[in-house]
């Protein structure tokens, strides 16, 4: 495992893939390369992956595949991110137990959170997700008219990183479909998740005033 992981993983190989494609339409240009500290917004959410796993497939857009980064393999991404995760998939190896899928744009999640996704599906889950409940009221709509107010203890907002038996993953992609997030795809293919807590700090960078100095 890497170099921070603990031993309750020992004998489970676990690989993440890394999604760091985007071209960050609503930021204005590709955030996951945007300064955050001392260091890229990609670069902190490349240090918890190789924390918690294995090793990480980073898959990146295609002008960016042939950068030196510290990732084991990287891979040119697709048209969505569904099809930029079965890019990275196809390129974890076949013996791996445990696919971790992380955001790039998510640089705050740390190995702790990946520690927990890893162990609930060692316990038994097809697949984990951290999440926390949501702190306004959630409405459904139709258009601009409200159809319903879902009750907010049933809530969670989700986050990355979410881990995945690796054949589970694997035939949830195999369709080609799309969704938000893997987690959509394994529910819809008949597998169960498990939603572990989630860190309040985990927030994804979206537009510029999400990092610290900018507005």
């Amino acid at each position: 495992m890497g170099a921070g992981s603990t031993d309750q993983n020992a004998g489970v190989s676990v690989w993440a893939v890394l999604v760091a494609a985007g071209s960050g339409a609503r930021f204005g240009r590709p955030k996951q390369y945007e300064p955050l500290g001392a260091r890229r917004v990609l670069d902190w959410s490349l240090d918890a992956c190789r924390a918690a796993c294995d090793g990480v497939v980073l898959v990146v857009a295609a002008d960016r595949a042939g950068d030196d980064e510290k990732a084991d393999i990287i891979v040119a991404g697709g048209a969505t991110r569904s099809d930029s995760v079965r890019a990275g998939l196809a390129a974890v190896p076949p013996d791996a137990d445990v696919v971790v899928v992380h955001d790039a744009a998510r640089p705050y999640a740390t190995p702790a959170l990946f520690e927990a996704v890893i162990a609930a599906v060692r316990g038994g889950a097809d697949g984990a997700v951290p999440g926390l409940p949501p702190a306004d009221t959630i409405k459904r709509v139709d258009g601009h008219r409200v159809v319903e107010t879902p009750d907010r203890a049933m809530l969670v907002a989700v986050q990355t990183p979410q881990a995945f038996r690796a054949d589970v993953l694997r035939a949830a992609h195999a369709g080609g479909a799309d969704a938000t997030d893997d987690a959509a795809l394994v529910e819809a293919a008949g597998g169960t998740v498990v939603v572990v807590p989630g860190e309040r700090d985990n927030r994804k960078i979206t537009h510029p005033s999400d990092l610290p100095g900018e507005r």
